[in-house]
């Protein structure tokens, strides 16, 4: 599965997401729901998985739809390049 870049997170504890994520969100215990201003929410209140940085609102962040992990623009990108395998 893929590794996807949002562009900006929303808040330091989780981003809007569409209907086409949830499914990855759910497998990873990343959903939020029930909040306002949206309908489905990723979950990044514990920061990057390498480092444990904040992800703060208005920043690109990573989000590892096997894993679940959420990383920084720079871990992201890191991880990204790296060949698969």
């Amino acid at each position: 599965m893929p590794v996807i870049r949002f562009e900006m997170a929303d808040s330091t504890e989780r981003t809007q997401i569409g209907e086409g994520l949830v499914r990855f969100a759910v497998r990873t215990s990343r959903l939020e729901t029930g909040k306002e201003g949206g309908r489905y929410f990723l979950n990044h209140e514990d920061g990057c998985g390498v480092d444990g940085e904040m992800i703060r609102p208005g920043e690109p962040f990573y989000f590892d739809t096997d894993t679940g992990e959420i990383l920084c623009e720079t871990h992201g990108e890191q991880q990204r390049d790296e060949p698969a395998g």
